[in-house]
């Protein structure tokens, strides 16, 4: 804090003042014994002229800093506030509050655009997400004024490094408008996509990937089909995503730059905290990567065997549209021909829900018993409110499955067109996966209201 000065300082400084021009004047006397009619040594005008040039620079001296302490520190010190840890804490506890405040706004409209797509919703979330980067640059100028790093609590600490980094925010306001822009187009594209049914007589009728596409490359083993479908989602989608696609890679990496990061690839591996992250990642996949092959040359095989080598080669890459996923992520529709012991009867989980009159609320209400018989939380009530869990009709939204936190301590919500069968009932396991972790943690500040670090962000 700056330091206020009283009429006692005043008086002691102007008497320090006049002594130490008294002393500066001693010049003129100096002179008169220098010059006077005695003879003295060589060395005695030696030592006399020494004395007092010694003394002229500790007057000097003693003058400079007087005057710096008396006129110049108050408005120094004025412009470098420093910062106690107390009120660093303070200052968290107003960030944190502010920030969940914001956050709640954010996400309803978020929400809302995503579970309808419509230009109204997707103009009224550029506008809020606009807002919510104007207050947070203005937090983040006031957030790096704190020495943290030098703070001896590590929460402190901790919470201050995470609120430092600005993200895509540190863009200028209308390049952060076009990216926000360029992901709404793209949400848009992918959730309102349709292909046309494969085969002649299909009346002109369209498929959405959910549930349509989707149940096609589970089900179906007409490899023309299957291929169809597989180009053309693509060319509804990916291929009309692209130049999006590049642009916000081009504005992705811009933000980095300006939060100091080489590229968006470096910004996002930041957020596992671990400094060595690429060679540890490497080093992982050569000690998976045998196993991995070896799997990868047993399905191929089995493929072979079952379409011929017209369809898949015995050697090479396996065509992404035979797995039986659009992103070639999960092979279970290959258990049928794959699995080591085919003489032994199968479990068909997804047979036994629709006999039992499984619906998508049931499916996640046997999920909810899970979590229960572990000693978890239950869902509140306004999850089964305000949840979608099946595909509503006569809207648009993007039906990938998601978990929400709305930042009220209550409204936890999942966003799932949920069909009856086995893999959806583990992705509803899944998400309420995500919605156990926002229980547990919805009473600490908003910057721990997250996975500890990008590793902890998906929940098996």
């Amino acid at each position: 804090a700056t330091r206020t000065y009283d009429a006692d300082d005043s008086a002691r400084t102007k008497k320090t003042l006049y002594f130490a021009a008294a002393v500066v004047a001693l010049d003129t006397p100096t002179q008169r014994f220098l010059n006077g009619r005695h003879h003295y040594s060589t060395d005695t005008v030696i030592n006399v002229l020494y004395s007092t040039m010694m003394i002229k620079l500790y007057c000097l001296y003693a003058i400079l800093w007087l005057s710096i302490t008396i006129v110049w520190r108050p408005v120094l010190s004025a412009g470098t506030k420093k910062y106690s840890e107390i009120e660093a804490s303070k200052y968290l506890d107003n960030a944190n509050y502010a920030l969940t405040e914001w956050t709640n706004r954010v996400i309803h409209a978020n929400w809302n655009w995503l579970t309808n797509l419509t230009n109204e919703n997707a103009e009224k979330k550029i506008a809020i997400n606009l807002e919510f980067s104007k207050f947070l640059k203005s937090m983040w100028v006031e957030t790096v004024k704190y020495p943290w790093s030098t703070y001896k609590d590590p929460d402190i600490k901790r919470q201050f490094k995470l609120m430092s980094v600005l993200g895509t925010d540190a863009l200028p306001e209308d390049k952060l408008k076009k990216l926000d822009e360029i992901v709404s187009a793209m949400e848009s594209l992918y959730g309102r996509a349709t292909i046309p049914e494969y085969g002649d007589n299909n009346l002109n009728r369209t498929l959405s990937l959910e549930p349509d596409i989707n149940d096609i490359l589970d089900k179906s083993t007409d490899v023309n089909e299957l291929k169809h479908v597989w180009v053309q989602w693509r060319e509804a989608t990916g291929k009309k995503i692209r130049p999006m696609y590049a642009e916000y890679v081009k504005l992705s990496n811009e933000a980095a730059r300006l939060n100091n990061y080489t590229d968006n690839a470096e910004f996002w591996i930041r957020g596992y905290d671990v400094d060595d992250f690429r060679p540890r990642m490497e080093h992982l996949w050569n000690q998976i990567k045998p196993l991995y092959l070896q799997i990868h040359a047993y399905v191929r095989r089995k493929l072979w065997e079952l379409y011929g080598s017209l369809v898949i080669t015995r050697r090479g890459p396996i065509p992404a549209h035979l797995l039986g996923d659009m992103w070639a992520q999960s092979w279970e529709r290959l258990d049928d021909f794959t699995r080591p012991y085919p003489t032994i009867d199968d479990v068909n989980p997804t047979s036994a829900m629709i006999n039992q009159n499984y619906t998508p609320k049931k499916m996640f209400k046997v999920a909810e018993e899970f979590f229960t018989s572990l000693n978890l939380s239950a869902m509140p009530q306004t999850f089964w409110e305000k949840s979608i869990l099946e595909k509503p009709n006569g809207r648009d939204l993007v039906c990938h499955a998601s978990a929400w936190d709305f930042y009220d301590s209550n409204d936890f919500r999942i966003k799932q067109c949920t069909s009856v069968n086995f893999m959806d009932f583990i992705t509803a396991h899944h998400e309420m996966g995500h919605i156990q972790y926002f229980l547990q943690y919805k009473d600490l500040p908003f910057i721990y209201r997250d996975g500890a670090n990008e590793g902890a962000n998906s929940y098996n």
